[in-house]
């Protein structure tokens, strides 16, 4: 029998973007409010439907451009400042995600350093950077005393597997590394850590670990006095992508 596409429902494909980045110490999501129906006011992660000439690392991509106005990180380029750590998180297609049709989202993961404040596009009225443990309440009340609703679409369980994502992967990999700028301090690598895993870390033994751990980290040769006190030693990203040993969670 030919093929008749008619014979089949339609059907479309979004990407979703799980945009994490660390400010004022807080690990922090890129939520924008929806500008239309469905779900018009509430907030919701950024993303799109994927277009016809694009792949969907195309896609995601370009909607990390459109939303923060950062480029996928090209793997095939050494430099350490070449753009947003992006990967693929999960896919979620259950068939009432969506009141408009039937869509699956293919969810994206991206990290960035301290990001400036984003702005709205598409049919998002509104962008801001908000605390993950705030966008994941389900009620009460968030930092600017406005009422806290569900994020909408099933964009709640996205975001909280996207941060799980994060917090697993930094235990076993350099990808905290992501979180900072080209040149960085122990000190705020270890906030890093601190914010994604939401614990206070000793600073001495997170010190002797990270720059124990072979690979890890790149003495500069340079220091800072950004943070305060004394100068403090400066390291970029070094050439491991996995840490042996790795950089286990503590337990809470």
């Amino acid at each position: 029998m030919p093929y008749d596409p008619s014979a089949f429902p339609p059907f479309a494909v979004t990407v979703d973007l799980v945009v994490l980045t660390v400010r004022r110490h807080a690990l922090c999501a890129l939520a924008v409010r929806r500008g239309e129906p469905p779900f018009q006011g509430r907030w919701a992660l950024p993303g799109g439907f994927v277009r016809a000439d694009e792949d969907l690392a195309q896609a995601a991509a370009r909607e990390l451009a459109e939303e923060t106005a950062l480029r996928a990180h090209d793997q095939t380029v050494p430099a350490q400042d070449n753009g947003a750590h992006l990967e693929q998180l999960a896919t979620y297609g259950d068939p009432k995600r969506d009141p408009r049709m039937r869509v699956v989202s293919v969810a994206h993961l991206a990290l960035a350093p301290d990001l400036p404040a984003p702005r709205a596009g598409g049919d998002a009225s509104y962008a801001r950077w908000a605390p993950v443990d705030e966008l994941l309440q389900q009620s009460g009340y968030g930092r600017d005393e406005e009422p806290v609703a569900p994020l909408a679409f099933d964009h709640a369980q996205i975001l909280a597997d996207g941060v799980e994502r994060a917090r697993s992967k930094i235990e076993y990999s350099s990808l905290a590394t992501a979180f900072c700028p080209t040149e960085f301090t122990v000190g705020e690598l270890r906030r890093v850590y601190e914010a994604v895993w939401g614990v206070a870390l000793d600073p001495r033994n997170f010190h002797r670990k990270v720059t124990g751990t072979p690979g890890f980290l790149v003495p500069t040769g340079g220091t800072t006095t950004r943070q305060g006190g004394r100068p403090a030693q400066l390291f970029r990203a070094g050439g491991a992508t996995l840490l042996n040993p790795p950089m286990l969670r503590p337990e809470v």
